[in-house]
């Protein structure tokens, strides 16, 4: 059984205290994080269903093309016979095209039969990193956030939350999580201390897919409202209508 964060323990102090940066800081050392490929640019390739549109990994695309050169590309596998015109062009227009060489990371999305998203970054040598979470949190680790133990295991305690029981799991269970994160958005702006992070972009993606948006308390409402203030909230939103 996946427990809930528990709201009643009180880390605001020792979150506040943790070091880490911005988003709109400089971009890590991608070299470092992925490997050097000398010249070769990596690639980051998603299979995800198009009937079930992994929101969060769209919201950190849209985060990377605000850090880095990003070569982006949306394909559809042969196992789908169809995909929404607003799917395809989920990336936006990519109209400056840039010769291969001047980009820091490529970004690809196919659109594929699949029971949940799939994602390698070294289509050779890896093996798939699979389900929206765990790709979430590969992404997010791209901007170089550096969490100590207590901020690291609150954020990746939030995001299962999020997939297993806001997403995956009964009524009761739903109502549990909506209210711990009303206890937890009562003491900090975001879900883990006043910074965005990772569980703060999957549990609102989750939220707007399941409809429990409009359920949700007064802090969780504030939060929603202050993810959609920024343009990969509000760029998403579009997909849903």
């Amino acid at each position: 059984m996946v427990q809930t964060p528990d709201a009643d323990f009180d880390v605001t102090h020792v979150i506040q205290n943790d070091e880490s940066s911005p988003l709109t800081t400089n971009g890590a050392d991608l070299d470092l994080m992925l490997g050097k490929d000398y010249g070769a640019l990596k690639d980051i390739v998603i299979n995800a269903n198009p009937s079930v549109p992994p929101l969060s990994l769209l919201v950190l695309h849209s985060l990377l093309c605000e850090r880095y050169k990003i070569l982006s590309a949306v394909h559809t596998h042969s196992s789908v016979k169809s995909v929404p015109e607003k799917l395809l062009k989920c990336f936006g227009e990519q109209t400056k095209k840039q010769p291969r060489h001047e980009y820091q990371l490529g970004f690809t999305l196919i659109w594929k039969d699949v029971p949940k998203p799939q994602m390698k970054f070294s289509i050779q040598t890896m093996c798939p990193i699979e389900g929206e979470g765990n790709i979430a949190r590969f992404l997010f680790s791209l901007f170089g956030q550096k969490y100590n133990a207590i901020t690291s295991t609150l954020i990746d305690s939030w995001v299962d939350t999020a997939i297993f029981q806001l997403k995956e799991g009964s009524s009761k269970e739903k109502g549990a999580v909506l209210r711990s994160m009303n206890a937890a958005l009562g003491k900090t702006s975001w879900l883990v201390g006043n910074e965005l992070t990772v569980a703060d972009i999957v549990a609102w993606c989750v939220l707007q897919q399941t409809g429990s948006a409009n359920a949700a308390p007064a802090n969780v409402q504030k939060w929603m409202k202050s993810c959609e203030n920024l343009a990969p909230f509000s760029s998403v939103i579009k997909l849903l209508k």
